[in-house]
Formats: C-alpha cells, structure tokens, sequence
C-alpha cells in the first residue's frame, strides 16, 4: 500500500541486541499528516534498520510517498497493529495516482424521475 503525506514528527530511535541472533537492532518511527484531503490523517510508520533509515533520510517537513506493510501481533492478551514501511520516496510527484473509490456503475436505463415538471402525478399542495 502506499500513502502520500508530510511527514510531522521524527520520534526517538530504539535500539537493542537480538536475544537470539546477538545482532544489534534499531528501529525509528515517524508520523505523517495526508496532504490533499478535505480531512488529513495522520499515521504512524517505522523503519526498521539502521541502513534503511539512513537511506530514507526522512526529515520533518518532507513530502514523501511511502510504501507500507501491516501487520497485528498479539502481547499479553491484547493486539497490535505495526506500519512497517519498506520503500519512501521523496519524488511526490511523480507518485502512482492514489486508488480510486469504487464507483458503482449507472443503471442502463434511467427511472423516470417522479418530481420532473412534466410529471401528472405532482400532489405536493405549492
């Protein structure tokens, strides 16, 4: 999925050690406000890597296209939603065109309309 959006804040990065692998880990996350909407959303995403971050070069201000995976994960009974980008671009314009709402098609053939002027059957009183 994709999203067009600027980006509002840059949250602390977190960083550790793989329990398993012993690997460092470092993950930064950023909220992005919509642009071009009668009612901009914002969403929270993250980076994960710190090879990735550095190549995101995202700052606060930036209008960015992400590309975005969800997922939910389960923790102590209660459930979590992750936004985990794996591309940003900074190229706005040239970004693919947002997904178009389904549009239900017109009928084939219209219903007469009950409240045309021609209509016999008018029997409102004015």
């Amino acid at each position: 999925m994709d999203i067009t959006g600027k980006i509002i804040a840059v949250l602390e990065p977190r960083s550790g050690v793989a329990k398993a692998s012993g690997n460092p880990w470092k993950i930064q996350e950023y909220v992005l406000e919509t642009i071009g909407e009668q009612y901009p959303k914002k969403m929270m995403f993250s980076i994960f890597g710190e090879d990735k971050i550095q190549q995101a070069a995202i700052n606060i201000g930036d209008d960015v296209v992400v590309s975005f995976d969800i997922n939910a994960r389960e923790f102590n009974g209660r459930w979590y939603n992750d936004i985990r980008a794996w591309r940003v671009s900074h190229d706005v314009n040239g970004a693919a065109p947002a997904a178009q709402p389904y549009v239900q098609a017109a009928p084939a053939a219209a219903a007469p309309d009950p409240f045309a002027p021609s209509n016999e059957k008018d029997d409102l009183p004015f």
